[in-house]
């Protein structure tokens, strides 16, 4: 029998398998979107609601979706929180909303959300789906801040748009750019994994 409350549930998206450095997924905003930490932190708040929205609708749906439609049945429970996070943005921050342009409408199809609705909360009751949503998308967050804080960092020499490396520093550009993406990801994620296998040792 299921537990009612397993906070493992919650527990396993924040570092075990996170869904960036563990599963590797949702890559394509990661690159988009972290050069600065205005921009991950916007990205990864819609993250959160959309995952966690979605994963409450399918658990309550989950019981009468018949098994041939659920894939088109989840697109639509996600669009729908992507259009509310999409229009809300648009309203209330527009410069964010500019500043994340497509990415944000694409979560429709990001994988994380889309995996998280079938193979977790179409199978668990609506708490543990719930704390499921929030774990994931809170490592999806603190992964997109970490890539974002070394990105605009050496890349801009700011935090959060403030200068904290002098006028004098020289901006390493190539860290604002995808190929500084990439490197900033394989940095993160081989560090990961030499710390899991030195616990494993341990």
């Amino acid at each position: 029998m299921k537990k009612l409350i397993d906070l493992k549930s919650f527990s396993l998206g924040l570092w075990k398998e996170n869904p960036v450095f563990y599963l590797m997924l949702g890559l394509c905003p990661l690159l988009a979107v972290s050069a600065s930490l205005k921009d991950a932190l916007g990205m990864g708040a819609a993250f959160i609601f959309v995952l966690t929205g979605a994963n409450i609708t399918v658990s309550i749906i989950r019981r009468w979706v018949p098994a041939h439609i659920r894939i088109p049945v989840f697109i639509i429970v996600i669009a729908t929180f992507v259009t509310i996070v999409d229009y809300s943005m648009a309203a209330f921050l527009p410069p964010l909303h500019r500043s994340l342009g497509v990415y944000l409408p694409l979560m429709v199809v990001n994988c994380i959300i889309l995996g998280r609705a079938e193979a977790f909360a179409s199978k668990n009751n609506i708490v543990n789906s719930a704390l499921d949503g929030l774990g994931m998308g809170l490592g999806f967050t603190l992964a997109i801040l970490a890539i974002a804080v070394l990105r605009e960092l050496p890349g801009q020499g700011t935090v959060f748009g403030i200068r904290v490396l002098g006028k004098s520093y020289t901006p390493f550009l190539i860290m604002i750019m995808p190929p500084g993406a990439f490197l900033v990801i394989g940095f993160l994620i081989a560090l990961k994994n030499s710390m899991g296998r030195r616990k494993n040792k341990c």
